[in-house]
């Protein structure tokens, strides 16, 4: 192949790269992709979620979809959308972690909004895995997002609903909470609020997404597995 002709190569090829890493080069978008490994969504459902007006989510949606990251499914007037293919959580995971690695910024952003988080003393999900027989496993995510898949054997208790429902967890076994990721703070405000009524907990380090990609026992719908 002349030089020419694989400049030219090289270029299309890397640039249809560039369309992935532009797509997720948005502060927002990345957001939309932690929400929809969660489950599918519809567009004013995401709004919701991420506080955002449902026009700018519907563009980031659409920048999405350019770059084949999700998929849309018409239900009626309501289109619901969800990520493409497994892949694109895992691209987000290894932009999370490489962030999470590299860049002090991303502790002192945490530490300044969360505090210092290991009073928490996080599990891992291996860790976890090893105990399920053990522990009351709380998935403190929206109730939609625990039936679209969830943990097996975790209870739905809602973050929002755990004031009320505090008498229906036991205080002789220890619960590990978890939410949508590492960085959402379901689990972390559960575990400070269980703590503060006598209750052993502890929250895990990973949300979700990053367990059922693990290969780790996961059920669906709204009952324990």
């Amino acid at each position: 192949m002349n030089t020419p002709k694989k400049r030219a190569f090289k270029a299309r090829l890397f640039g249809e790269f560039a369309r992935i890493g532009k797509a997720l080069g948005n502060p927002h978008r990345l957001q939309l992709i932690e929400v929809l490994a969660q489950g599918e969504r519809t567009v004013e459902q995401l709004a919701e979620d991420v506080g955002s007006p449902v026009a700018n989510v519907s563009q980031h949606l659409q920048v999405l979809k350019a770059a084949m990251l999700v998929s849309v499914r018409r239900e009626g007037l309501y289109a619901r959308y969800s990520l493409a293919d497994p892949r694109v959580f895992r691209a987000w995971q290894a932009l999370r972690d490489l962030g999470q690695a590299r860049l002090s910024e991303v502790d002192a952003v945490v530490a300044e909004y969360l505090g210092d988080r290991s009073k928490f003393e996080a599990v891992d999900a291996a860790g976890l895995r090893r105990r399920l027989e053990d522990v009351v496993v709380l998935d403190v995510r929206p109730r939609s997002e625990f039936e679209a898949g969830h943990i097996r054997g975790a209870r739905s208790v809602p973050h929002d609903e755990l004031a009320a429902r505090l008498r229906e967890l036991p205080k002789d076994v220890e619960i590990v909470a978890y939410c949508r990721g590492p960085y959402c703070v379901f689990a972390d405000e559960a575990v400070a609020a269980l703590r503060a009524k006598g209750y052993r907990a502890r929250r895990l380090a990973e949300g979700y997404p990053d367990w059922r990609l693990r290969g780790f026992p996961v059920a669906t719908g709204g009952e324990r597995g």
